[in-house]
């Protein structure tokens, strides 16, 4: 009987070990996901005003991400928010978001500079929502814990030896996982009661995996959208008179705007390695859920291309570019995650943006044949110069990380495809994605590289 507390007394140790450490762990990444809920319920709004939308268009997405409440700097807070003039004022001369206490809850308060106007956002968490299941957790991992002591004193007797090995297996694999160790799995032994308990273990392990995962591709899309704002922001830094202040007879005055007019165009260069940085650390962490391809990976590629071409629109309009969209009216499954799919488009759209003048036209055109599906960016500008160096990662004819087209490959290679690079009929770069057909068996993909295009492409095609 003495065996038996001691080794109940030692099961209940090693339960609060790994047990208690999971528990805030879990608590914590509730929490997280409601602010990340938050964050994108922000982004959606920010990028509405970014993108200089009308009132309506700026109430469409505040309606569509929540009714977060929007506010203007200096007037008096807008209805339905929680923060005062002070706060608002305060978080407006910041650079980063702020989060503050409420009752009830807390508020996240974000600023957002376009067009010489400044907004604050206001995104309300209730408590409700920080606090979401982490009483069931907390008892979940209590149940777990009354489970392994008691089997441990029904069988001491019998399986003492197998409890106290299949104990130390579970203490050693939750400090594991408490150093960070996510990849951990044990193999369930001993007693029936510690085999549960190490079964439930694994479960929560994966779950925890799983919500990190969640939380990086978060981060990635939330890169992405960024992507749209940089581009106009760098086409706008780009208008602006030349910087170069080496000039004998500038006035003073001059010197000084010129030197502004430098800064802004290296943040807006450091900003975008940056982005381009925290999209690659990203897609590295989810690379291989990615690459599986599986049920739960798959996207409609015609709902992507119309989405992402609802965003890009407003900028084409501003720009006076005009652009169509082709063959994206039919439902297109494609066996890649919707979140990579989105990231390859807005890279090539972004590099039509980036490297074309204002006014040049371009096309997107979906088709399917044989088992793929070719995604097209085509443009009317001035085409690629040495397409073979441009789809070797890192590498640019333009002056930047040459990341864009990199993440175009790494995507189609998730199902077997590829990016090929050729003149357009239109004038400029013609940029086609292959991607498997998750509806069909793909055949040899070479000639669809060419369908893909269509006959123009295959009559005016020459070295870009």
């Amino acid at each position: 009987m003495r065996l038996a507390y001691i080794t109940a007394a030692t099961t209940a140790v090693a339960a609060l070990v790994f047990l208690v450490p999971l528990g805030w762990g879990l608590r914590s990444d509730h929490r997280e996901k409601a602010l990340s809920d938050a964050a994108l319920q922000t982004a959606t709004v920010a990028g509405a005003l970014v993108a200089g939308a009308g009132d309506k268009g700026v109430a469409a997405a505040v309606e569509a991400a929540g009714d977060p409440v929007v506010h203007t700097p200096g007037l008096a807070p807008s209805a339905g928010g929680r923060a005062s003039a002070a706060e608002i004022d305060r978080a407006a001369t910041g650079a980063e978001t702020s989060t503050l206490d409420v009752a009830g809850g807390v508020i996240r308060l974000h600023p957002v500079t376009a067009n010489g106007k400044s907004w604050v956002i206001e995104t309300f968490v209730p408590d409700a929502a920080l606090g979401e299941n982490t009483a069931r957790d907390w008892w979940l991992l209590l149940g777990l814990a009354v489970l392994l002591v008691g089997g441990s004193v029904i069988v001491v007797d019998r399986l003492a030896r197998g409890a106290v090995d299949s104990a130390n297996n579970l203490v050693e694999a939750a400090l594991a996982v408490g150093d960070g160790d996510l990849g951990v799995r044990i193999h369930p032994s001993g007693p029936r009661e510690l085999a549960e308990v190490g079964y439930a273990f694994n479960r929560m392990a994966d779950r925890l995996v799983t919500s990190r995962t969640d939380e990086r591709e978060l981060v990635a899309d939330l890169s992405h959208r960024l992507r749209t704002p940089l581009t106009a922001l760098r086409l706008d830094a780009e208008a602006l008179d030349p910087d170069d202040t080496q000039i004998i007879d500038l006035t003073a005055e001059e010197v000084d705007r010129r030197r502004g007019i430098r800064r802004i165009r290296q943040a807006i260069a450091s900003l975008d390695d940056e982005v381009n940085q925290l999209i690659n650390t990203t897609r590295q962490a989810v690379a291989a859920q990615v690459a599986a391809a599986s049920e739960e990976g798959l996207c409609d590629a015609s709902e992507v291309v119309r989405e992402r071409m609802t965003f890009w629109s407003a900028l084409a309009d501003d720009q006076n570019r005009q652009h169509r969209v082709l063959g994206a009216q039919m439902r297109i499954p494609v066996p890649v995650a919707r979140a990579e799919l989105a990231a390859a488009l807005d890279a090539v759209l972004g590099n039509v943006f980036r490297y074309t003048p204002q006014g040049t036209a371009f096309e997107v055109a979906l088709s399917r044949r044989d088992g793929w599906v070719a995604l097209r960016v085509d443009d009317a500008g001035q085409g690629i110069p040495d397409p073979e160096k441009a789809l070797r990662r890192g590498q640019s004819q333009q002056g930047s990380t040459g990341l864009g087209l990199d993440i175009a490959r790494r995507m189609t290679q998730s199902s077997g495809g590829s990016v090929s690079l050729d003149r357009a009929a239109m004038g400029g770069a013609s940029v086609v994605m292959l991607i498997a057909d998750a509806e069909a068996t793909p055949k040899t993909p070479s000639r669809f590289g060419l369908v893909g295009r269509g006959p123009r492409g295959r009559r005016g095609q020459r070295g870009s």
